[in-house]
């Protein structure tokens, strides 16, 4: 949402490629600013004139993000870097308040450290603002343009927060106090902030802090975590989103009164959230589980009120590849596991009476949620279409369930939530719609390192099933990420150097004489995260033995899709492989 709100820019693949499109919200038609064929743009901020829009953008897939300026107009555009081997980010708000600075991180004066670096706009000149030897990202500025918040990100459950001074001071907020804390913004005179934080309890409330430090003051704590917060309004009004089991529920809470006003987003989920600088409008990016994302705004009333504001789509992205008319909402379920845990998952189940084949499809991560969300652009209801089932678990290690249910993962991959898994394949045999031979295993990412490990350590199982850009070597995959993820890796995944064959023996390339599974593998040959190698490894080891496996690498991709043309592909052959093994 554009500061004035006159204005919403997103992403979108309107023409085959990642490009950067502004919607005016006064009923003109939308206008695409950029038209990369290599390029994708990921991340975009405004200037606080909304006259200017700042962008993300990186060459096929290869995470080395450049940054750019473009008008709202689409007359003058600028590279404002070009380092081909450095990463980086755009700050959560891009521009100081005076339109002074533009914030960003990178990694440009040592591989392994994130900085933070200011570009006077005037001037063109750069400054590093700071550097603390670790991974900061930059986050709201305060009202002054005098200081802005700044986390040192250390793993996915402790991020450090502190307010940078552009004289060069820091505070530390919360010295000594690990736990999920992100900046909302700040309050009107700038001697407080407002953070989401997990501190003193499993999720996520968004609470105040005065910046000279103290106790952190409670604002909202619902029963789940607050997602997206942004303080608008002079520091009067919270935007906030709120996960409840996986499905979003958006409020407007006024910090002065207490008065909370909900925002009627169709019920799913809301991936991206901003709001005008006063507080009149709100912005979203959302998806459900029968349809795929598509940008949202809602008008908020100028009165304080529990009226509920008004919504409407502004995109009008379709189904595709599907009948419409035939999905299926999922069913929210828990099966019970090995140490008497309930797993929550989405079980999509076809029309009819069945037996049906059914695909166990992972998420990524880990350290992330299934949630009822068109997943893999519709691939979940094309195969429902075609008589396959899907189950979609949340094991240990999953977010929206708590802090402590989310570090179940930390140093564990390949443990205890195989055995959650294992269990989900016997919570599947025991459903009577289910034909137990024609059960597969599906996933990205983390999930494709979760389905290496299903097919090599649970052999027998599994019909069919597809990893991509997943990890098959514990050992190498945590010394060949990103050289800024390097100092996770340890406490996350395991240390290399000094836990070689505990990594190893959590490898699914150490079993792999005992896949008996058809397999197919999808890798991008530009991959940061999960380099070639880790499929290749597994996929030579495969195809010496004579297992029957399929191994598509994408040469202009990396960690994902950024051009549509392959996604559709990957997606298409990914449903066609599993309905040959699982459909009747």
């Amino acid at each position: 949402m554009s500061p004035d709100g006159q204005a919403i820019a997103y992403i979108a693949d309107t023409d085959g490629q990642l490009n950067l499109t502004v919607h005016p919200l006064d009923g003109s038609l939308p206008r695409q600013l950029t038209e990369g064929t290599d390029w994708s743009v990921r991340q975009v901020g405004w200037a606080p004139d909304s006259a200017t829009l700042f962008y993300a953008a990186d060459r096929d897939g290869d995470e080395y993000t450049q940054l750019f300026s473009v008008t709202r107009d689409g007359t003058q555009s600028q590279q404002l870097t070009d380092d081909p081997k450095v990463v980086h980010h755009l700050g959560t708000e891009a521009v100081s308040p005076d339109g002074r600075w533009l914030v960003f991180t990178a990694n440009d004066r040592e591989p392994t450290d994130q900085d933070v670096l200011l570009r006077d706009l005037a001037t063109g000149e750069v400054r590093r603002l700071l550097q603390q030897g670790g991974y900061l990202d930059a986050g709201q500025w305060a009202p002054d343009s005098s200081a802005l918040m700044i986390l040192d990100f250390r793993s996915n459950t402790d991020s450090a927060p502190m307010v940078a001074r552009l004289d060069g001071g820091v505070t530390w907020l919360l010295p000594d106090r690990p736990g999920k804390h992100i900046g909302a913004g700040w309050s009107a005179d700038g001697s407080a902030v407002y953070l989401t934080t997990d501190l003193d309890r499993d999720f996520v409330a968004l609470v105040s802090l005065e910046v000279t430090g103290g106790v952190p003051e409670l604002v909202t704590a619902p029963a789940w975590d607050v997602e997206h917060a942004t303080v608008v309004a002079d520091g009067r009004l919270a935007v906030m989103s709120v996960n409840e089991d996986g499905m979003s529920r958006v409020v407007v809470r006024d910090l002065v009164t207490g008065v909370e006003r909900t925002v009627d987003v169709p019920r799913g989920v809301v991936t991206a959230m901003s709001a005008a600088r006063d507080g009149s409008r709100v912005g979203v990016l959302a998806a459900t589980a029968v349809s795929p994302q598509n940008v949202g705004t809602a008008n908020l009333p100028p009165e304080a009120g529990d009226a509920a504001a008004s919504f409407t789509w502004l995109t009008d992205a379709a189904p595709t590849g599907a009948e419409a008319a035939a999905f299926r909402e999922p069913q929210l379920v828990r099966y019970p596991t090995h140490d008497g845990r309930d797993i929550p998952a989405y079980l999509y189940r076809p029309a009819g009476d069945g037996p049906f084949g059914v695909v166990l499809s992972i998420h990524g991560g880990p350290e992330w949620q299934e949630r009822p969300d068109y997943a893999y652009n519709g691939l979940y209801q094309y195969l429902l279409s075609r008589g396959v089932g899907v189950l979609a678990p949340n094991v240990r290690g999953s977010t929206g369930y708590g802090t402590a249910y989310q570090k179940l993962i930390h140093h564990d991959w390949g443990g205890d939530e195989l055995r959650d898994l294992d269990y989900a394949h016997r919570y599947l045999t025991g459903l009577d719609w289910v034909d137990p031979e024609r059960i597969g295993v599906f996933g990205g990412s983390f999930g494709g390192f979760a389905t290496l490990s299903c097919v090599s350590r649970l052999p027998g199982r599994w019909a069919a099933a597809v990893s991509i850009v997943g990890p098959s070597n514990l050992v190498t995959f945590a010394t060949s990420v990103p050289p800024t993820w390097l100092r996770f890796m340890a406490e996350w995944v395991g240390d290399p150097d000094t836990e070689a064959d505990f990594l190893r023996g959590r490898s699914p390339v150490t079993y792999v004489d005992q896949i008996d599974t058809p397999l197919f593998v999808i890798q991008g040959a530009h991959d940061q995260r999960v380099v070639q190698s880790e499929s290749d490894q597994i996929v030579e080891r495969l195809m010496a033995r004579g297992v029957d496996v399929r191994y598509d690498v994408y040469p202009d991709e990396g960690h994902g899709f950024t051009k549509r043309a392959n996604e559709a592909k990957a997606l298409s052959d990914t449903a066609e492989f599993l309905i040959g093994y699982l459909a009747r």
